[in-house]
C-alpha cells in the first residue's frame, strides 16, 4: 500500500506537489492562530494575568527614555532653573484662579435679583405681565393670525376645563429628571419631596475667606422634613502642593459638608428597613431580626464622605467624593445659571448637537477620505503605508 502511494506521489505533477505543501502548511498556520487564540482567551480570563499585564503597561507609560540622565551636569543646572520658572508660573496660575472667582461673586450678584425674580414665577409669589410673557417665536413655528386665534381659543378652553395651577409646578423636579447626571441619583421614593423643591441658589464665600461655595436649596413646607433650606458647601484650595507644584492644575475640593436633615418619623427616604430570618445552630429555631439598612436616594447628596485630618481617603470614598464634585460644580455653573432651558430641554438638546457634530465631522472626513481612495485610479495602498525608514525613532 505503501507503494502505491509513493507510486502515486511520484506520478504526481510538481506543481501539484506544491499545492499539497502550501495546504499544509497553511493549515499548520491556521491550527497554530487557533490555539494561540485558545489560548489568549484563557490567559485574558484570569484576573491575576489580566492585573500583571496592567502593572507592566502601567510601568511604560512615562517611563524616563535616559536622554535627561545623560546631559552634562551644567545642562541640568539649566533645566532646574527652568523648573523653577515652573512652579512661579503655577503660583501665577493659582493666584488668576483666586481672581476668577472673586469675579464670579461680583457677577453672581447681578444674576442672582433675575434669579429671584425666576423663583418667584416658579413657586407662583409673581404672575409675569404680557410683556414679560411675549415670546417671539423662530421664524419656522410663525403663524398666520388666523392660527393663532383658533390656538389662543383652544387654550382658554383647555384652561377652562382644567383647575388653575400656580406658578411651575414640578418645575425643578423636571430638570432633575431631565439632566442624566441628576435623573441617575433619582429614586422613584425622592420625587414627591422634589415636587416640593422652590429655589437653587449659589452662594460664593465672602471677600478674604477661604475659597468655597454652596448651593441652598428652598422648600416648600412638606411632610417629609422640617428643614426649610438644605445646604452643601465646598471648600476649596488654590495654591500649589509646596511637596508637588507640578500637579497643581486649577483649584481642588477639600472637602464638602451637608446640612443635617431633619427627617419627619417614618419618612426617612435614606434608610430602609430589612427582615432578615436567622436559625439557630443548636436548637434549631427560626428568629426574625429587622435591621435598618442605607437606602438609595438623591438625598444621600447631603451627607458626603468626611475627609480626615491627615487629608487621605481610600479609593472608594476618594470616587464618592469626586462624582459629588461633579454634580455640585455641574449644578452651580449649568444647572442654576440655566434653569429654564434644561426645563424645556433646549439646553439639553445644545449639548446633545455639540457632542454629534464632532463625532459626525469626523466620521464626514473620514467617510471622504476612504471615498477619495476607493476613486481614485492611481491608489495604490502600498504607497499609502510607511516606509520602515519612516517610523525609525529619531
Amino acid at each position: 500500500m505503501a507503494d502505491i502511494d509513493n507510486k502515486d506521489q511520484a506520478e504526481m505533477d510538481p506543481a501539484d506537489m506544491e499545492d499539497v505543501e502550501e495546504v499544509e502548511e497553511e493549515e499548520t498556520v491556521e491550527n497554530s492562530k487557533s490555539k494561540a487564540r485558545q489560548l489568549t482567551e484563557q490567559l485574558m480570563q484570569n484576573p491575576q494575568i489580566l492585573a500583571a499585564l496592567q502593572e507592566g503597561l502601567d510601568g511604560l507609560n512615562g517611563s524616563p527614555s535616559g536622554y535627561i540622565e545623560s546631559l552634562p551636569k551644567v545642562v541640568k543646572r539649566r533645566i532646574n532653573a527652568l523648573k523653577n520658572l515652573q512652579v512661579k508660573c503655577a503660583h501665577i496660575e493659582a493666584t488668576f484662579y483666586e481672581e476668577v472667582h472673586e469675579l464670579e461673586r461680583k457677577y453672581a450678584a447681578l444674576y442672582q435679583p433675575l434669579f429671584d425674580k425666576r423663583s418667584d414665577i416658579v413657586k407662583a409669589a409673581y404672575e409675569p405681565t404680557d410683556e414679560e410673557c411675549e415670546w417671539k417665536a423662530d421664524e419656522e413655528e410663525e403663524l398666520t393670525d388666523e392660527m393663532k386665534e383658533k390656538a389662543k381659543l383652544e387654550e382658554e378652553k383647555k384652561d377652562e376645563e382644567k383647575e388653575d395651577p400656580k406658578g411651575i409646578p414640578e418645575f425643578w423636579l423636571t430638570v432633575f429628571k431631565n439632566v442624566d447626571l441628576l435623573s441617575d441619583m433619582l429614586q422613584e421614593h425622592d420625587e414627591p419631596i422634589l415636587k416640593h423643591l422652590q429655589d437653587i441658589k449659589v452662594k460664593f464665600s465672602d471677600p478674604g475667606q477661604p475659597m468655597s461655595f454652596g448651593l441652598e436649596f428652598h422648600f416648600e413646607p412638606n411632610d417629609f422634613f422640617t428643614n426649610a433650606v438644605l445646604t452643601k458647601t465646598y471648600k476649596m484650595r488654590s495654591e500649589p502642593d509646596e511637596n508637588d507644584p507640578f500637579s497643581f492644575d486649577g483649584p481642588e475640593i477639600m472637602s464638602c459638608t451637608g446640612s443635617t436633615i431633619e427627617w419627619t418619623k417614618g419618612k426617612n427616604v435614606t434608610l430602609k428597613t430589612i427582615k432578615k430570618k436567622q436559625k439557630h445552630k443548636g436548637r434549631g429555631t427560626v428568629r426574625t431580626v429587622t435591621k435598618t439598612v442605607p437606602n438609595d436616594s438623591f438625598f444621600n447628596f447631603f451627607t458626603p464622605p468626611e475627609v480626615p485630618e491627615s487629608g487621605e481617603l481610600d479609593e472608594d470614598s476618594e470616587a464618592v467624593l469626586a462624582a459629588d464634585f461633579e454634580i455640585g460644580h455641574f449644578i452651580r455653573e449649568r444647572i442654576v445659571p440655566r434653569a429654564v432651558l434644561y426645563f424645556t430641554g433646549e439646553a439639553i438638546e445644545d449639548d446633545d448637537d455639540d457632542y454629534d457634530e464632532e463625532g459626525e465631522e469626523a466620521d464626514d472626513e473620514e467617510g471622504e477620505e476612504e471615498a477619495d481612495e476607493e476613486n481614485d485610479p492611481d491608489y495604490d495602498p502600498k504607497k499609502d503605508t510607511a516606509s520602515p525608514a519612516e517610523c525609525k525613532p529619531q
